[in-house]
């Protein structure tokens, strides 16, 4: 294997391995990252979400997510979850509730 091959084949992995809990941005300044919980934590059926925003230009609040399905009225907390592996994305959104660029994403285990 060439060094070159092996440089991209890290390049990759580090792209889609990194942990999700970090800074995402997008052009109109707006950052995210969930503090807790942390990637791969095992929770119970309800989790307190704790994240960082700051808003840029666009950026208003944050929509959350578990498994793809839209958690309607999310203040920080979500119940209900069933039992397994669940990502969890949070989505900057406008104040028009119009979702942006910008999100973080963290996967847990729920027992």
């Amino acid at each position: 294997m060439t060094s070159s091959l092996r440089a991209k084949i890290f390049f990759l992995l580090i792209i889609f391995f990194l942990p999700s809990a970090f800074v995402f941005a997008n052009e109109e300044g707006s950052t995210l990252k969930i503090i807790s919980p942390k990637n791969g934590e095992i929770t119970g059926t309800s989790i307190e979400i704790k994240y960082e925003l700051q808003k840029g230009t666009q950026g208003d609040h944050v929509h959350a997510y578990v498994d793809g399905k839209y958690q309607k009225g999310f203040k920080g907390k979500v119940t209900g979850l069933e039992y397994g592996k669940r990502a969890i994305v949070l989505k900057v959104a406008n104040s028009d509730h119009d979702v942006l660029a910008t999100s973080a994403m963290v996967e847990v285990e729920v027992k």
